[in-house]
């Protein structure tokens, strides 16, 4: 009686290809078939069997222990190694097999051209490319398919200058062996619409996908999905919409890559609620589609959602990825969650990803925007190799928080070690000079801009400059500065002047400016308030009152001047004289016991930003409201001594706020600190890090 062993045994002597019928199933399955299999005549079976079962290791050792390993050996355990992502050791093993004098078949090439594509062999690629032609292949559907897919891979492989010549020759490499092929599937269509849409030729891409259906093939969700990332970048949402629709008539929105395509399209498209809707309707979503939610969330400024998104993911018990992190690392950024933003870093120091540059360029901005600058700088120093994301974030968080020098010194180690700085960190370096009045030095860095490295300068840079110059009082140059730009001046840049003017009273350009401003721009509301304001600090206030019924005729309102604190890890919110926070009283109490210190130190209320036409005593009550006195005091009575107080506001922090500030840090011998909408205040013993130029 032949035992089931016995029987399968004979099976697989006579078809030694991998089973697929055959019940191996299980490691120990294959085990006992090897012991047979060793007694046999034809030993190699057992490699195939082992691949087939994932079992590389086992596969690579019986393969091993054959002295003249055939061709089927060869092909099954090249295939496996391919599929389990072992590309040297496929290419290596096809090497070999030519080496033995074997002649490949069409069942060898779709693995190998894979491999090679995922080491980026170009030449040796090519090289695959000329033996498909010599041996005859170049006609197979899959050898083909194989080849179209290596090339769109290594498209700008090699040495930094060649990239772009290496991805367009890849593309005509690509476009050829599609031309040449005798049969093509909706797999040969796909891979050369994604090849040609990655190469950034849009409009070809889509005209493939309209001659993909002339010719009869049906589009499907990989069709799809490489479509939509086009009208993403286009950010034309109603063409992603009848993309959409497509997808909805032809069941293909429940795909889980599909939905994620979607998700990204509507979020370039400032569309982030119907990207929501999208993923919720998603059966099964997969951790790129988790991401996708929260990066589209965080890029719209929905930051509270993206945080809630990413709560679900984990409960959810999907594992965070390095660029999950890197997508929610700028809500607490935005929102000054330190306290969150701490929480996110040790799942990053658990999972392993602190080493990934991407990762710890987030942390250093998440750090740096929260108000923690020793602690972003001690991530950029324990970094092997920082990217130019990196460093520009390093330096534009020295710029806000006002080491200057600092922020200049690392632009420079940037220039030498990181090679071209672009012009994001052109922005970062002017900030620095405009927040420390340096004003040659932003003349100087202006200049190189365009001269070293030949940036065309941005409205940023610009505004930038002028910046600096209007702080620094030198207002007919930045006007002048202004006027002379080679793109027209959008109103956000005439109004950094209008700002400099409100603080160096300057009301007669101050009313040029504003008309310049409202001419572009007839609802700017940071212009109408700015106006009110230098009004009223020259004691204009008809003019002033005209101005405030002006906005209220153009429906504008004036945002409440609020702060915010977390403490206990909970975030409470100020509005300047509001009453209602339960600690309202014991809060006063402690401002009263202040306030006496504080004018026993020599503190001298100034009222001059007080902008109510009331007596003097009604202005020093007004200024004990103010919404960041509230959580500083709030912050003092509310955590240990020793404590740092962090507070944000959502407007610029008055001189006598300033002055009281510096006061208060050397009475309860704490460090405060305070982001404004220009930068931070580190107070310390009386002393704040702006220097008092802000």
């Amino acid at each position: 009686m032949r035992t089931p062993t016995s029987s399968l045994l004979k099976s697989l002597l006579q078809n030694p290809s991998p089973p697929s019928s055959c019940s191996v199933e299980t490691p120990s399955r294959a085990h006992q078939l090897h012991a047979h299999l060793l007694k046999s005549s034809s030993p190699s079976v057992i490699t195939s069997i082992y691949s087939s079962l994932g079992l590389i290791d086992e596969a690579l050792l019986s393969f091993s222990s054959l002295p003249s390993p055939p061709p089927q050996s060869y092909k099954t355990l090249i295939r496996s190694s391919t599929s389990h992502g072992l590309h040297a050791q496929s290419v290596s093993l096809f090497i070999r097999f030519r080496a033995s004098g074997f002649v490949p078949n069409h069942n060898f090439f779709p693995s190998v051209l894979k491999s090679c594509a995922a080491l980026r062999a170009r030449k040796l690629g090519e090289s695959l490319h000329g033996s498909v032609v010599v041996l005859g292949l170049d006609s197979d559907l899959y050898t083909g398919n194989a080849l179209m897919n290596m090339y769109s891979k290594l498209g700008g492989s090699g040495d930094a200058h060649k990239l772009s010549d290496e991805f367009d020759d890849s593309i005509v490499r690509m476009r050829k062996v599609f031309d040449e092929m005798p049969v093509r599937d909706v797999v040969s269509w796909n891979t050369m619409i994604a090849g040609v849409a990655e190469s950034g030729l849009y409009e070809e891409a889509l005209s493939m996908v309209r001659e993909m259906g002339f010719v009869g093939l049906k589009l499907n969700a990989f069709t799809l999905s490489t479509v939509l990332p086009i009208f993403a970048e286009s950010v034309d949402v109603c063409k992603g919409m009848e993309i959409h629709g497509y997808a909805m008539r032809n069941g293909f929105d429940s795909d889980v890559f599909m939905g994620s395509s979607l998700v990204d399209m509507y979020a370039n498209c400032t569309r982030a609620d119907y990207s929501l809707r999208v993923f919720d309707l998603l059966p099964n979503p997969d951790a790129i589609a988790w991401n996708s939610l929260i990066a589209g969330c965080v890029q719209n400024g929905m930051f509270d959602e993206g945080l809630s998104v990413f709560r679900r993911m984990l409960l959810n018990e999907l594992k965070p990825m390095p660029v999950t992190f890197s997508s929610i690392m700028p809500a607490c950024a935005h929102l000054t969650t330190l306290r969150l933003g701490k929480q996110l870093h040790g799942y990053i120091i658990r999972g392993g990803f602190e080493d990934n540059v991407f990762v710890a360029s987030s942390l250093v901005d998440m750090y740096a925007k929260c108000g923690n600058i020793c602690v972003a700088r001690s991530i950029f120093d324990d970094m092997h190799v920082p990217d130019t994301v990196t460093w520009t974030a390093m330096i534009m968080g020295y710029a806000l928080h006002g080491p200057a020098d600092e922020a200049l010194s690392l632009f420079e180690r940037m220039a030498l070690e990181n090679g071209k700085p672009n012009y994001v960190a052109f922005i970062a370096v002017l900030t620095a000079c405009s927040h420390a009045g340096l004003v040659d030095e932003a003349r100087a860095y202006f200049d190189r801009m365009r001269k070293d490295y030949g940036i065309t300068p941005h409205l940023e840079h610009y505004a930038v400059v002028a910046d600096v110059l209007g702080r620094a009082g030198k207002l007919s140059e930045a006007y002048e500065f202004i006027s002379k730009m080679h793109i027209k001046p959008t109103a956000s840049v005439w109004c950094t002047l209008l700002g400099a003017c409100r603080i160096h009273k300057n009301l007669e350009l101050a009313e040029e400016v504003a008309e310049k401003i409202f001419e572009l721009d007839p609802k700017h509301m940071g212009s109408h308030v700015l106006m009110s304001n230098i009004y009223s600090a020259a004691g204009n206030w008809k003019e002033a009152a005209k101005t405030r019924v002006a906005m209220k005729r153009k429906g504008l309102e004036k945002q409440p001047a609020s702060s915010w604190i977390e403490v206990k890890n909970k975030v409470h919110a100020f509005v300047a004289h509001d009453k209602s926070h339960p600690c309202f009283d014991q809060i006063c109490q402690a401002w009263e016991v202040l306030e006496e210190q504080m004018k026993r130190e020599g503190y001298v209320a100034n009222t001059e930003d007080v902008l109510h036409d009331i007596d003097e005593e009604h202005k020093r009550e007004l200024l004990c409201g103010h919404s960041e006195r509230l959580a500083i005091t709030f912050g003092i009575i509310s955590t240990p001594p020793g404590t740092t107080i962090r507070v944000t506001k959502n407007l610029r922090v008055c001189v006598d706020c300033h002055t009281a500030t510096k006061f208060i840090s050397k009475i309860v011998g704490r460090e405060i600190v305070v982001r404004d909408t220009n930068r931070f205040h580190h107070f310390r013993d009386g002393k704040c890090s702006c220097g008092d130029y802000w």
